[in-house]
C-alpha cells in the first residue's frame, strides 16, 4: 500500500521534478505515491509569483506547501469541550490581557473557580498557540528566557566610575544565601528616547522579592538620594537600618553619590562589576514585571504615583513559581508566622 503522506524532503523533490517538466504519472512513480496524492499536493503548494516584467505566473513552491501543511496540522482535530464555554474562555482572556498573568498563574487561578474543569499551564500555552483565546497571542505573554550564547566569557573588572567604592565581592558571603531579610538590589527603569526624564527607582529584596518602586523626576544622583531620604522618613531612621541592611546596584551615574546614599551609615552600598546585570538577577526579573505595565519606549512621566503604587502592589501580590504559588507578601507573612 502506497503512503499517502508527503514529507518535507519529498516536497522539495516534487518541486525539482516539476521544473524538469516530468508528468504527474512519472512523479508518482518516483515518489511511490498515488497520482491523486501528487495532484492534490501540487494544488496545495501552487502560489502566484511575479516575473521580471511583473507579469504574474503560477508555480509549485515546496516552502509554501510545507508552511500550509504545518498550519493545518495545528488546526487539525476537534476543538476541546472547554472551548465552547464562552465564560471560561473570556475569563482566561481577561487574566492575560487585563491582569497581565502568565499561564502558570492562570492555572492556579482556575482552581479557585468552579467551571467544572481546569487547565494546566501547558494546555493554556497550547490554547493560545492554536488561537482558541480571542485577541491573545504569544506577544501578550510574559517574557521568556532567551537562550544564552555558549562559550561567552565575562571579564569582571572594577568600574572606572567607582574604583575605590565597595564591590559586590566585598559583600558578606551570607547575603548570597538569601537566608536573612534586609538585603536589596537597586536599579532604575527609565522612559523611552525623546520622552520625559522621569524614571523609576526600583528596589528588590533578595529573600522575599519584596518590591519598592519610587517615581523620580530624573536619573540624577541627587534624585536617588532624595528618594532614599523620603523612604527613610517614612520608615524612621532606626527601622531603615534594619530594613535596608545592604543595597547592591550597578555603576550608573544615578548611584554615584556613595556618601549620600549611605548617609550616617544608614545602609551598606555595594557596586556590581560593569556589564554584569546577572549580579542583580532578582532586580532584573522585577524590572521585567514592571515592563508588563510600562512597555519599553513609554513615557514614565504620564504615569501617576497611584499608577506606580498599583504596579508595586501587583508585583508584591503576584503568585510566584519560586514560592510554590505564593506571592512575596504571602511568603513573607508565612515566614513571620513560623518564626
Amino acid at each position: 500500500m502506497k503512503n499517502k503522506y508527503i514529507t518535507e524532503h519529498e516536497r522539495y523533490k516534487l518541486e525539482v521534478y516539476l521544473q524538469m517538466k516530468m508528468s504527474v504519472k512519472d512523479i508518482a512513480r518516483e515518489l511511490d505515491k498515488c497520482e491523486n496524492t501528487i495532484r492534490n499536493e501540487i494544488k496545495r503548494g501552487t502560489v502566484e509569483l511575479l516575473d521580471t516584467h511583473l507579469k504574474p505566473y503560477k508555480k509549485y513552491c515546496a516552502d509554501a506547501a510545507q508552511r500550509k501543511y504545518e498550519e493545518n496540522k495545528i488546526k487539525k482535530g476537534a476543538k476541546p469541550k472547554v472551548y465552547k464555554n464562552v465564560e471560561f474562555i473570556r475569563y482566561i482572556q481577561e487574566l492575560i490581557l487585563k491582569k497581565k498573568y502568565s499561564p502558570y498563574v492562570i492555572s492556579l487561578m482556575l482552581k479557585e473557580f468552579d467551571f467544572g474543569f481546569t487547565l494546566c499551564e501547558k494546555s493554556i500555552y497550547n490554547y493560545i498557540q492554536r488561537g482558541y483565546i480571542p485577541n491573545v497571542t504569544q506577544k501578550n505573554l510574559a517574557y521568556r528566557k532567551k537562550k544564552q550564547l555558549k562559550n561567552k566569557i565575562v571579564v569582571k573588572r572594577v568600574s572606572y566610575n567607582n574604583p575605590t567604592k565597595p564591590l559586590i565581592s566585598d559583600r558578606d558571603k551570607s547575603v548570597y544565601l538569601r537566608s536573612d531579610f534586609g538585603h536589596w538590589e537597586m536599579d532604575t527603569v527609565y522612559s523611552g528616547k525623546d520622552k520625559s526624564r522621569s524614571c523609576l527607582l526600583v528596589l528588590t529584596e533578595r529573600k522575599f522579592r519584596k518590591e519598592i518602586i519610587i517615581k523620580m523626576p530624573d536619573r540624577t544622583a541627587k534624585s536617588t538620594v532624595n528618594a532614599l531620604n523620603d523612604l527613610e522618613k517614612v520608615n524612621g531612621k532606626r527601622n531603615f537600618k534594619k530594613i535596608f541592611k545592604t543595597i547592591t546596584c550597578d555603576n550608573g551615574l544615578e548611584f554615584s553619590d556613595y556618601e549620600g546614599i549611605t548617609k550616617c551609615k544608614r545602609t551598606k552600598l555595594y557596586y556590581c562589576h560593569p556589564y554584569c546585570s546577572s549580579e542583580r538577577g532578582s532586580n532584573e526579573n522585577a524590572n521585567k514585571l514592571i515592563r508588563r505595565w510600562i512597555p519599553k519606549g513609554e513615557d514614565i512621566g504620564k504615569y501617576s504615583n497611584e499608577d506606580i503604587y498599583f504596579i508595586q502592589e501587583w508585583i508584591n501580590n503576584y503568585p510566584r513559581r519560586l514560592f510554590n504559588g505564593l506571592s512575596s507578601n504571602e511568603y513573607m507573612q508565612l515566614a513571620q508566622e513560623t518564626m
